[in-house]
């Protein structure tokens, strides 16, 4: 029988002294084990995000669904400062998902949690996340992330549309999604994180750069298009990006095995680099099926033939 180590935790401040200073830059460094924890794709835009007078440790979204994400650090149990500061900070950026991280949860304010999960619709999500240091004998210590709370989807079944219609529409996209994200990480491994599909009618996974997607996209005239979607929040600095890829149009398209189509999109402000084949989510069996495949093969190009060409966009010439 092999010799087992022993578990021990080590106090949060012997690793981060200081929130504001230290544990907050380390988990915006190292969301991805918040977005495993969470099952998302989490691009954080801000540290100490304002909203107000007041400031929000970290502020972001999720890619698969657009949503935007507060985070409330705390490396002490929980307290009602905290839970008034995270309602505070979500109500001012309107934001979709709502992230309170500490070391301890006390019962009242899981309960807390739980009810807001309960009495909200289901594009509003709050989750209570324990973080803990852990060493195993001489080990190096590594942080530990559980759920304390968490959104019912059953509970949120409430929340949705009352348009038969809409709702019917809705649930043909969720499990499309749900399905093609399934594809997605079965054939490229570790491209997304996310699991759960929207009922909307598009899904993102990120490309590598903040401002940057690479979409699957239902659109209204009957077409399905996967696309490159920049968007930095600044049109010239969009359309400068978007010129500095079309320098490359021939070596892309040659790599991608198509022509592409190139848009502006001049009264928009982002810009998109795509390819459209005909396709609705109405239709079912196999040409849904058939629509599903062209879409996983060419995200997973796309994000193969672009995502080493956008980190290496030169910043400075804009």
């Amino acid at each position: 029988m092999k010799q087992l180590g022993e578990l021990k935790e080590i106090d949060l401040k012997e690793v981060w002294l200081k929130e504001v200073s230290e544990f907050t830059p380390w988990l915006r460094k190292n969301i991805n084990l918040l977005a495993d924890l969470l099952q998302m794709d989490i691009e954080i835009s801000e540290s100490e995000g304002p909203v107000g007078s007041f400031s929000a440790d970290l502020i972001g979204r999720d890619l698969g669904t657009n949503r935007t994400i507060v985070i409330e650090n705390q490396l002490a149990q929980t307290d009602h400062q905290h839970l008034g500061q995270l309602l505070t900070y979500a109500a001012g950026r309107e934001a979709k998902i709502v992230v309170w991280i500490s070391s301890k949860f006390r019962e009242e304010h899981i309960q807390a949690l739980n009810w807001l999960n309960e009495s909200t619709n289901e594009a509003q999500s709050f989750f209570g996340v324990e973080i803990k240091i852990i060493q195993i004998g001489d080990s190096l210590p590594a942080p530990l992330l559980t759920l304390a709370s968490k959104p019912n989807e059953w509970q949120k079944t409430g929340g949705r549309s009352t348009s038969k219609a809409a709702s019917e529409r809705g649930e043909r996209y969720r499990d499309f999604w749900s399905v093609f994200l399934d594809d997605l990480k079965k054939k490229s491994p570790g491209i997304t994180k996310a699991s759960k599909g929207a009922p909307q009618n598009w899904c993102s996974i990120g490309a590598g750069r903040t401002g940057f997607l690479i979409n699957g996209a239902f659109t209204y005239d009957n077409k399905f298009r996967v696309e490159l979607y920049i968007d930095t929040n600044d049109k010239s600095r969009n359309e400068k990006f978007f010129d500095q890829l079309y320098q490359d149009k021939e070596q892309l398209e040659q790599e991608i095995g198509e022509e592409l189509s190139w848009e502006k999109l001049e009264n928009a402000r982002a810009c998109r680099i795509a390819l459209y084949t005909n396709g609705s989510v109405e239709v079912g069996g196999s040409e849904l099926d058939e629509l599903r495949n062209w879409g996983v093969e060419k995200i997973i190009i796309f994000h193969k033939t672009f995502n080493s060409r956008i980190k290496n966009l030169v910043e400075e010439s804009l």
